[in-house]
């Protein structure tokens, strides 16, 4: 059993057992991808993948187990090459983040601007998703690093660090009728057709949880994932945009107003995660420190070597975490 032919059973799964693009992604060929697959599965005696004619088309229950195993051995060969580059360069290397758009647009612009200061010789990679597609990616080690808000019960293999808490604004064009109130209630905001989130994106169970205590049943004619498109719609008269308050900007929002909401919705709390067992590099603490200045170093390791997701939450109980 070689090394290279755990990557290649790791690799196709993570393609959806596309062997074309798993060659591409390891920069080989079709043909010895798929030979070294055969060959592994001789020597085990077991088939990992079913097939039709040449495609792969399902992962057997042993395959299943054979895969997240090699998928772990691969995440430790990566922690063993990132403790020789902590040793011989600790200025170079990469690190990639999996996040939604509203973290993307609105909040790491200028941590990553600090960050490529301190580290220019560090490339960054961005990928944004769903909170499904980000856990995901985080839990097959396809990113370093998760920020999330939403479904934390999805990032159960992750460490999860609290960073900030933020809440939401409600958008309107000038001279709504919701602009004329002393104070916003949700009543009077249900009854204009709603523009907002998506379901599972950036607080927007928090946004149903408390219409539901109401007793209100809000008419939402629109949703996005992109806070941008929400308030280009409501721009457009489609109906009243609820987003995250950190995603209106009164300078470059010109055309529409944003009314305080958050008497309306509970705080929503943004986490930044990595696996268990992850080998963090110098540049990948400060990378985090400067997302959350509280999560020095020294707390990020005691998180680390927490035995669970109760006792990582404990170390932050009675913590005042900043208001975005």
């Amino acid at each position: 059993m070689k090394l290279q032919q755990l990557r290649y059973i790791w690799e196709v799964a993570r393609n959806n057992l596309n062997v074309s693009a798993t060659a591409e992604r390891l920069h080989t060929s079709q043909p010895g991808v798929s030979k070294q697959i055969k060959l592994i599965e001789d020597e085990l005696g077991v088939q990992i993948f079913l097939r039709a004619g040449k495609q792969f088309t399902e992962i057997t229950p042993a395959g299943q187990q054979i895969v997240g195993l090699a998928g772990k051995i691969m995440s430790e060969v990566d922690n063993i090459k990132r403790i020789s580059l902590e040793h011989n360069d600790q200025r170079r290397g990469s690190v990639s983040i999996a996040t939604t758009h509203t973290q993307a647009r609105y909040v790491l612009p200028p941590v990553i601007e600090k960050f490529i200061k301190l580290y220019p010789e560090v490339a960054l990679h961005m990928h944004q998703g769903s909170p499904v597609q980000i856990a995901e990616l985080a839990e097959s080690h396809g990113v370093d690093f998760a920020i999330a808000t939403e479904a934390m019960e999805l990032f159960g293999g992750l460490i999860m660090l609290p960073c900030y808490r933020w809440n939401r604004s409600i958008v309107v064009p000038p001279g709504h009728p919701l602009t004329r109130l002393d104070k916003v209630t949700l009543a009077a905001v249900a009854e204009y057709p709603l523009v907002t989130y998506v379901f599972g994106f950036t607080g927007r169970s928090q946004l149903d949880e408390a219409f539901h205590r109401e007793g209100l049943a809000p008419r939402v004619v629109f949703t996005a994932t992109d806070a941008d498109v929400i308030k280009t719609y409501v721009r457009l008269g489609l109906g009243v945009g609820i987003v995250a308050s950190l995603a209106f900007d009164a300078m470059q929002d010109k055309g529409l107003v944003a009314l305080d909401a958050r008497h309306l919705f509970s705080d929503s709390v943004t986490r930044i995660g990595f696996s268990r067992g992850t080998f963090l590099r110098r540049y990948m603490y400060d990378l985090i420190r400067l997302f959350a200045a509280h999560l020095t170093r020294d707390v990020v390791d005691r998180a680390a070597a927490a035995p669970n997701r109760e006792a990582v939450d404990a170390m932050f109980e009675g913590f005042e975490l900043p208001q975005l």
